[in-house]
């Protein structure tokens, strides 16, 4: 049951300090995290035991081929009988599976680990080929060149990323331990990427004091971040790592707490959290390995993360690394926001289900930037956005460097162009994102040129797919400066949350014109009230007047 909670007291100490609290459940604390878990019900995060039991199986026979794959393997490599009869081999989970906290539909992370006679190159390509010839997989797919090369398909109705390990022995037993630093010595890297994340996710189940009230705490945590956009390790927010570990060192700080009081301490933690100052489980152990860990006394790189949360597996990296001053004050913003709502359920002011309000993006800023990213066939419009959002924490780098910008706060959610009455059938995919500009202290009015920032992103986004070979005929990147009252050109009213209902024509019209004219963005202000924000784009172009 999501509600079942263990309360006996630790009886070892976690975490890098003492606790802050040992104190026990009240009965209270009962029933507000009975309350949080009906919360939680109602936005169908749980799986039932059919679901899980379907996993189980799907899982059990992956396992099946790949001893089976390493078995045959052994035997077309003249290995001796002896030996292939006891080669094994194994799949092991990771991620928010391993963790116990997937949603229903979720993909499932999992590492397959072989023995020496085993290449990566076999992985690749004789069990690439066992797996097309099964007939409950399919969208079978490789991604060799990926930082974690992985094998992706799905399996019976589930999705499954599978990254691959050869490990320098004659066997891999049933009981392989992988949080055992050893099975480090003499590991290709991509090896090592590979053992990465099983050997985390396993650590972060070892630092928790109770495994129960951990998961539904991080259960609630996640679908809180994802509720208010701030879920994205890729876009420069915290991925699924990231929180875990926060939820983790909060839990050691709170041993004995039940999850509704583990999500109030939560906020109350990382909204004070002193950054750049790193979080951590435990403390770094020394290794003769020679691995590159982070360690900002040694790497002056680490030195400008600003939000380091560090992996508890050696290598120790930070899992935020893409975290940016601007993405870690709309973080810290939504955790004092957290903070806030909580405060007011504890008190019985408020109820669990306004913790996982939606924000309104549109109705925050005064300012946006919308980027697209458009092609000519639905097939390229898939790689092409990948890669284009893969790099939007570039362009929000580049703007919050802008001397005159404070916040330059990303969407993550991507919203579609309207292919039917776009200019040449294109496909099209729209991010925005809110800007705050500095407040101007004497001039009346400034001049702002945004062009450099977006020139150099888009520059850098062209490169990478002319030298990954993606870039094909058709594949555009383009920007436009808007106001909030202009949004409604480019998103249907209920999305803003207007009374007036706009006609998809219009907009789609209106589109044509802001983004695939000659005709500069300003022309279609004329008619409306002198703006307080002057604008022209000329092509490439991003210049404004700010006023005081």
């Amino acid at each position: 049951s999501p509600c079942s909670v263990t309360t006996n007291p630790p009886q070892r100490h976690y975490g890098i300090t003492s606790p802050i609290s040992l104190a026990p459940p009240k009965d209270i604390d009962y029933i507000h995290t009975q309350k949080l878990v009906e919360a939680m019900e109602s936005f169908g995060v749980f799986e039932d035991e059919e679901e899980l039991n379907h996993r189980l199986v799907v899982l059990c026979k992956l396992n099946n081929l790949v001893k089976e794959w390493i078995f045959e393997l052994g035997e077309s490599k003249n290995l001796p009988p002896s030996v292939v009869e006891n080669v094994g081999g194994r799949i092991f989970t990771f991620g928010s599976y391993r963790l116990g906290v997937h949603t229903k539909g979720a993909d499932i992370d999992a590492l397959c680990v072989a023995p020496r006679h085993v290449e990566r190159s076999d992985f690749f390509q004789s069990f690439f080929e066992k797996l097309k010839q099964q007939e409950e997989i399919k969208n079978l797919r490789a991604v060799e060149d990926a930082y974690v090369p992985v094998v992706k398909f799905e399996f019976d109705g589930i999705e499954i990323d599978l990254v691959f390990a050869r490990l320098p022995v004659q066997t891999v037993s049933d009981n392989l331990d992988l949080r055992d630093d050893s099975r480090l010595k003499s590991l290709d890297i991509r090896c090592i990427r590979s053992l990465n994340g099983c050997r985390v996710t396993d650590e972060i189940l070892h630092l928790v004091p109770n495994k129960e009230n951990f998961q539904l705490t991080l259960r609630v945590i996640k679908l809180w971040a994802k509720r208010r956009g701030i879920y994205s390790n890729m876009l420069g927010f915290l991925g699924g790592v990231s929180w875990a570990m926060l939820v983790a060192r909060t839990c050691q700080l709170h041993p004995n707490a039940l999850a509704s009081t583990l999500v109030n301490k939560f906020f109350l933690i990382f909204s004070k959290w002193e950054w750049p100052n790193p979080v951590l489980l435990k403390q770094p152990e020394e290794n003769n390995l020679n691995l590159p860990v982070w360690d900002p006394r040694v790497n002056p790189s680490d030195r400008y993360h600003v939000m380091p949360i560090i992996t508890p597996a050696y290598p120790q990296q930070n899992s935020t690394y893409n975290v940016s001053t601007s993405t870690r004050a709309v973080v810290v913003e939504e955790l004092k926001h957290g903070l806030a709502i909580t405060n007011e359920i504890l008190q019985g002011k408020s109820d669990w289900p306004k913790l996982f309000e939606q924000p309104n993006f549109f109705q925050k800023y005064k300012h946006y930037i919308v980027l697209t990213a458009s092609t000519y066939t639905e097939e390229h419009h898939l790689e092409w956005v990948g890669l284009v959002e893969s790099k939007i924490r570039v362009l929000v780098g580049n703007l919050e460097r802008n001397e005159f910008i404070n916040i330059a706060h990303v969407n993550p959610q991507s919203f579609p162009g309207n292919q039917e009455h776009c200019k040449q059938s294109r496909y099209v995919s729209m991010w925005f994102l809110g800007i705050i500009f500095r407040k101007l202290e004497s001039a009346e009015s400034i001049k702002i040129d945004l062009t450099y920032d977006i020139q150099s992103f888009t520059d850098a986004v062209y490169r990478q797919a002319n030298n990954i070979n993606m870039l094909k005929e058709g594949m555009k990147i383009e920007t436009a400066y808007v106001k909030r009252k202009h949004l409604h050109y480019f998103l249907p009213a209920e999305t803003l949350q207007k009374r007036k209902k706009l006609e998809n024509f219009i907009c789609c019209f209106l589109m044509y014109f802001f983004f695939f004219s000659s005709f500069p963005v300003a022309t279609f202000y004329s008619s409306s009230p002198i703006p307080t924000t002057g604008i022209r784009i000329i092509k490439r172009s991003i210049r404004l007047t700010l006023n005081q």
